[in-house]
């Protein structure tokens, strides 16, 4: 694209600028107002969901939270009294199969 050459594609731009006090004595609260209620106006924005994304948000919202609580409040417990011990090979275990998991997905 060339400077001083008229584009094709016409982006609209709009200003939020605030207006100047008149002589009549607006005053800066008045002003304030009427730009927030200005600016509070969208042009909107057309937004469309596959329903795959649909199916997933009504999976989610419908099932409740497989945690197990007792579980939790022992290792809060524990994390609480210093006595909470950090297995690392088990992480280390547990990081080594999800990335051949990973791995393995990308490969297929």
């Amino acid at each position: 694209m060339k400077i001083g050459q008229p584009s094709d594609n016409l982006i609209p731009v709009s200003t939020t600028a605030i207006p100047t006090p008149s002589k009549g004595g607006q005053s800066a609260s008045s002003t304030a107002n009427a730009v927030a209620a200005k600016s509070t106006q969208s042009a909107g924005v057309a937004v469309t969901v596959s329903t795959l994304a649909r199916t997933m948000g009504a999976a989610k919202s419908g099932e409740a939270a497989d945690v197990d609580m007792a579980k939790v409040n022992s290792v809060r417990t524990a994390i609480q009294n210093g006595t909470y011990v950090v297995n690392p090979e088990a992480i280390a275990d547990k990081l080594l199969a999800n990335a051949q998991e990973m791995l393995n997905r990308t490969r297929n």
